[in-house]
């Protein structure tokens, strides 16, 4: 698809018709970058975004866990109160 980069201010744009922003599920806040010599536009992802959906897989299948047993230590032997 051809489109032509038009003036905005002192800076240029292009338009990208709305079917192929759907297409590619680009709304909002996007993020550019250059790869080599192409300008790559992707959606904003936010931090640990789907952790909470993946926790819940891992704690419904059981895998929630310690990866290793416990290995006791000279503190939890001794005796100790709070001050």
């Amino acid at each position: 698809m051809r489109t032509k980069i038009v003036r905005i201010g002192n800076s240029r744009g292009v338009r990208i018709p709305k079917p192929l922003l759907e297409e590619a599920g680009l709304e909002g806040d996007v993020e550019l970058r250059l790869v080599d010599d192409r300008i790559v536009i992707e959606s904003v992802r936010r931090s640990r975004e789907g952790w909470r959906e993946a926790a819940r897989q891992i704690r419904e299948g059981g895998e929630d866990g310690l990866l290793d047993p416990p290995v006791p230590t000279g503190f939890d032997e001794s005796e100790w109160t709070w001050e």
